[in-house]
């Protein structure tokens, strides 16, 4: 199978992709991301002592935006009426990281792996804002679609262990 890129037309010029033809179904999408930093910055996350306060709290609440204003980032996005985003951070002292993953839903003619993949970008972006005083060689890392459901290539889903 051919597989072209959706978003130029035939003579090679960004469009955006009509899905006006495309059946309304559930849409899911899954993404995952981390960020490394320093052990004593991780500790200051964990324990609430970050100077600017809650800082996966604040995360989180960022991330569900970044989700709801990915057609205002990425120019060729649709607009979509999200019915639910969740954000669960996870800290792994081992790694001295934190994961990030966020988990779109919809009812539409167009997948929600865009806004998955900036929920997760944005969330960890705002832990890197909140922490950079301390802590300038954090590391944003792993931002992948971990699955996708809905639409006609039904579900995709890749290893989460993988990179």
């Amino acid at each position: 199978m051919t597989r072209t890129l959706t978003h130029f037309d035939a003579t090679g010029q960004a469009h955006m992709v009509d899905v006006g033809d495309k059946s309304i179904t559930r849409r899911i999408a899954l993404a995952g991301g981390r960020i490394r930093m320093l052990p004593a910055t991780l500790e200051l996350i964990r324990s609430g002592t970050a100077r600017k306060g809650d800082v996966l709290g604040v995360a989180r609440i960022a991330a569900i935006q970044g989700a709801k204003r990915t057609a205002e980032l990425i120019p060729l996005c649709h607009p979509i009426a999200l019915t639910r985003v969740t954000v669960e951070f996870e800290i792994d002292p081992a790694d001295s990281s934190v994961g990030c993953t966020a988990r779109v839903e919809c009812t539409g003619q167009t997948g929600v792996e865009m806004e998955a993949l900036t929920a997760v970008q944005v969330g960890l972006l705002t832990i890197y804002d909140m922490c950079k005083a301390v802590d300038r060689g954090m590391t944003i890392t792993d931002v992948r679609l971990l699955e996708k459901h809905g639409g006609k290539t039904g579900i995709v889903s890749r290893d989460r262990s993988a990179a």
